[in-house]
């Protein structure tokens, strides 16, 4: 069973949130071990193994990088050792936002600026319904996720 179908959703990129948490706490107390205390050992376990696959599920599908890769995943799109390589012009884009970072001469919205940019370019693409997405739409997905995880790198290093 996959996250998706754990939850009750459609395998997609993008999952509404506000049913995310519905979902989530539905299932919690459907599976919390606190109510197979009085059960026999099997049923404790599996309400414990139940209750984890939740929470892994949770962390997965609350963040949205997370969720696409995961999608991507159950699509055959990427896989976990995968060594995927961006466009050119993206890195030497990176490059140059690294070296001004190194500089000092670097601010953050700059990078938001680039976030946005990106978001808008595959947001047609995210919105469609999965059973119409073509491979090509799908490669488009796998550029944008690996794009956002670059980025999210650049951002954390920020943070540090």
């Amino acid at each position: 069973m996959n996250y998706f179908e754990l939850f009750e959703f459609d395998i997609s990129p993008i999952i509404d949130k506000s049913l995310l948490s519905k979902k989530y706490l539905q299932l919690q107390k459907q599976y919390h071990p606190d109510n197979y205390s009085l059960s026999d050992e099997n049923e404790q376990t599996q309400s414990l193994e139940m209750s984890s696959l939740i929470n892994k599920a949770f962390v997965v599908l609350k963040d949205d990088l997370k969720t696409i890769g995961y999608f991507l995943e159950i699509k055959g799109m990427i896989s976990e050792d995968e060594k995927y390589q961006l466009p050119s012009a993206f890195l030497m884009e990176m490059m140059e936002v690294n070296e001004q970072i190194d500089e000092g001469d670097f601010e953050v919205s700059a990078l938001e600026h680039i976030q946005i940019e990106i978001d808008q370019e595959i947001q047609f693409v995210i919105q469609k319904n999965v059973s119409e997405l073509t491979e090509a739409e799908l490669l488009l997905i796998k550029e944008f996720y690996y794009k956002k995880k670059y980025l999210k790198r650049i951002l954390d290093r920020l943070t540090d």
